[in-house]
Order: structure tokens, then sequence, then C-alpha cells
């Protein structure tokens, strides 16, 4: 399901309309071939993707055509690995490439990131009307394939940093000279249907990215941490009157964002509940609530949710190879990781900003720093 994203500056926000459907010609495309569209419903924007019979593919950087990878003899070996493929592994691509680097990303079975499931970005620099989520991110692989990166759509299931720097795909190993980690962090979730059946409709994850669809309606806000607190505070600025739900009685945000939070006119807190359904048919038109005390129930009107329970960054292939903090999100100076040769970019360090641009820019960011980490 694909749901709308990107928050324009305040000055450049055009009048509120609703959520666009992304309804692409050949959504399969995203993947570079590697997946088909077995189901598809396109009126509710509703695609079901499998691999395709040749499963992993590659695309040569140096022709239009596609082949499979079949590194024989021992790993094929690059001067940069790239693991993932949103907006940090593509413009470290991009970056690299340019440098000379002889360069891989590995994209994984469906690349572009969370943008491949966002419609509406309006706030990514260089699109006076905005460009839709998908299209960019197929812009980017296109321009990191021209500037000389070799994309394979391969996950890896495994990697070797304890000494030279060795990754393992599904179809393939590969040894590299430097490594760039991006492989990305994702939302969690409340685990209802809805959130399938309603994404781009009112179910969101990012109040900077889709507040702005929403204005001068009830706005539910599912959570009680900073996070929540944040996305509430600024969910003011467009909806009628921000509802937040939370499952305690007390706020688990820092002091300063609970003040915030709680001395705006235009939150209202609903203790104790927990949303049980998101209600709706063509979007969302409301949510059902339990008390988590007393068991019962009741409906709420509201024209957008808002899930603020945290990101979960995938790092799990990365445990006890890097140094990471208590959430999983990897620890860096810089982009450098604890690991020599070896740097990350975008979600997996960033916990702050979580922004298309702010990724693209920390994949410029590696890249500059594994060209001087291998020119050292």
């Amino acid at each position: 399901m694909l749901v709308g994203s990107a928050h324009p500056k305040e000055a450049d926000i055009r009048p509120p309309s609703p959520p666009v459907i992304y309804n692409p010609p050949s959504i399969a495309d995203l993947a570079g071939g590697s997946m088909r569209v077995v189901s598809a419903e396109p009126s509710k924007g509703s695609f079901i993707l499998q691999p395709s019979p040749s499963n992993r593919i590659m695309m040569a950087a140096d022709t239009a055509t596609i082949q499979r990878p079949a590194p024989e003899g021992g790993p094929a070996r690059y001067d940069v690995v790239i693991i993932g493929a949103g907006p940090a592994g593509y413009t470290a691509g991009i970056y690299c490439s340019r440098a000379g680097h002889n360069t891989l990303i590995l994209s994984g079975i469906l690349p572009g990131g969370q943008l491949v499931n966002t419609t509406d970005v309006e706030n990514y620099p260089g699109f006076e009307n905005g460009i839709m989520g998908p299209d960019l991110m197929m812009d980017m692989r296109k321009q990191a394939v021209r500037m000389g990166t070799t994309i394979i759509d391969d996950t890896v299931q495994e990697v070797d940093f304890r000494g030279p720097l060795r990754v393992r795909a599904t179809d393939g190993e590969y040894e590299a000279r430097a490594v760039i980690v991006a492989t990305g962090a994702d939302p969690r979730k409340l685990g209802l249907e809805a959130e399938l059946t309603l994404g781009g409709r009112g179910v969101s994850y990012c109040a900077t990215c889709d507040g702005p669809f929403f204005r001068n309606q009830d706005i539910v806000v599912v959570g009680g941490g900073d996070t929540a607190m944040e996305e509430a505070t600024f969910l003011t600025k467009f909806a009628r009157m921000v509802h937040v739900i939370h499952r305690r009685d007390r706020l688990r945000a820092s002091q300063a964002m609970q003040e915030r939070a709680l001395g705006n006119d235009k939150i209202t807190f609903h203790w104790n509940s927990r949303v049980t359904e998101i209600r709706g048919g063509e979007r969302v038109e409301g949510v059902s609530l339990q008390d988590t005390l007393t068991g019962q129930t009741r409906q709420m009107e509201a024209g957008a949710v808002f899930v603020a329970i945290g990101h979960s960054p995938n790092t799990s292939l990365f445990r006890d190879k890097l140094d990471m903090d208590g959430e999983g999100y990897i620890v860096v100076n810089g982009t450098a990781t604890s690991v020599p040769g070896v740097f990350a970019a975008g979600d997996v360090h960033d916990r702050r900003y979580r922004q298309a641009v702010t990724a693209a820019g920390f994949g410029c960011q590696a890249a500059i720093d594994v060209d001087k980490y291998l020119e050292g």
C-alpha cells in the first residue's frame, strides 16, 4: 500500500487536497524487473509483488541490458559495496562512482526504501510541483547506473567484517575495500489491518510528511513518547484538534516535551486508551478506542491517524558486527562505524530527522568519507 508523504515549507503549502493514490503503469519496474505484480487493485492503490522467475538480477552499469549475476571462483571484488537502495544508498552510489570507485549496490528484492510507499513528495528540492516517491527512486536508480554503479537486486544474508570486508547475498558473495550500510529504518506499527488498507488515505507515520493533507480536521496521534509529542505539537499547525491516544495514565516523553504538549490548547489527551480499529472506506473516518482499565469501547471521528510509537532500524544483520546503541541504531563518528572501512548512512543511524533529503545528504557524506578512506 502506498502512503502519502512530504511536508512543504509553511509559505509553500498549497490548498488542502486529499492524498493521491499512486497507480504506476508498471510498479515492478521499481525493482528493475526482479519483481512481478501477482495481484493488483489499482483503485485502492494496492499491489502484491513476488520475485520474478529470474529471481535476482543485475543491472549492468555500462549497458542497457539486464544480466544474471553469477560470481564464480570466490567473491566478486568491488571497491565499494553499498547495502541498501533508498535515498542514502543511491546517493552514495552516485558519489562513489563519480569518484572513480568500482561500486556495487545490493538493493534487496524491492529497492527504493520507504519512498516506494509514498505518493506526493513535495519537500524534496528540485521539483516545483512535487514528485511521486516511486518516480524519485527510479530516477535516483537510473542516475546511479548512469554514473557507473552496478545494482544487484539481491538480499544480503550475512556480513563478515573481521578481515577482508565480505558480504554474502542470496545469489553471490562479494568482497570490498569499503562498505556503506544504508538499510534504513521502518516505523513501528499497531498491527491493525487498516494500516495496510488505508495507508496513504489517512494512516501515516510521519507528521512532517503528511500533516498538510489534513487541514482543519480532527487528527489522532498514537503514542506517549517524545516522538508522539513532537508529532502532535507539529500537527496543531493544521488540525482542528489533535487527539493523543496513550495506553497509560502518564506520558513517557521528556519533561520538556510533556509540558509543551500538555500546555497546547489544540491537543486533547485520552489516557488509558488504545486504538483497536481504524475505521473508513475510501479514507480514514475514525477510530475505535478501548479503555485499558475497564475494557469499555467507544468511537471517535477523525480524518487521519498518525502512529508515533517509534522506529526500528534495519540493523539486525549487523548485530555483534558493529557498535549499536540500545535501540539498534548504528553508532557513528561522522559516518564511520566501529569497524575500519565500514560506514553508515541514513536512518540506520539517524534517529532525529528521518527525511529523504537528509538521508541523501548522509549518503553523500558517507561516500566522501569512503573516498578519503580509500585514497588515504
